[in-house]
């Protein structure tokens, strides 16, 4: 098993947004653009920050948004959005934040997996600076080490 598929769709490059909360909804929408969840999955993202505190904010400028899996999952999905200008989580030392990544998973079994197999990528501490510099989605993909899914031709592939 790799990563959960990362379509198009499901990358915004280079957004701007007043806070936290709108980061994680710009992730939870690139979720249910690409068709991996439903409405009230972006919300639950939030709720779990809101209950839980910035633990998403799992390295110096990197957000790991998700929630557990529910109704509103409807297959594991990825999002990956870059931010123009960093914002605060509340982290106390990885803050401020300017790559989230959206996570949606159906199992538990999957949450494991696919945060082990993102750790594997975030081994190279020079991917996050490059995320955020990334300039269009197929060059999210490729530093990510993924490849077009069938039907997308990454020379067509335009940023957000």
């Amino acid at each position: 098993m790799s990563l959960p598929p990362l379509p198009l769709d499901a990358i915004d490059v280079g957004l701007h947004v007043p806070d936290w909360r709108a980061a994680v909804g710009a992730a939870g929408a690139a979720l249910e653009r690409s068709g991996s969840t439903g409405p009230g999955y972006t919300e639950r993202m939030v709720g779990v920050i809101e209950e839980f505190g910035a633990y998403v904010v799992i390295a110096p400028g990197l957000a790991l948004a998700h929630a557990r899996p529910g109704p509103d999952v409807l297959t594991e999905g990825l999002s990956v959005v870059t931010l123009a200008e960093p914002v605060a989580f509340g982290h106390p030392h990885n803050d401020p934040v300017n790559v989230i990544l959206g996570l949606a998973v159906t199992t538990g079994d999957e949450h494991v997996h696919f945060v082990a197999e993102l750790a594997n990528v975030f081994n190279d501490a020079s991917i996050i600076p490059a995320l955020a510099a990334a300039p269009d989605a197929a060059s999210v993909r490729s530093l990510l080490g993924i490849t077009a899914p069938n039907g997308e031709d990454a020379s067509t592939e335009e940023s957000s």
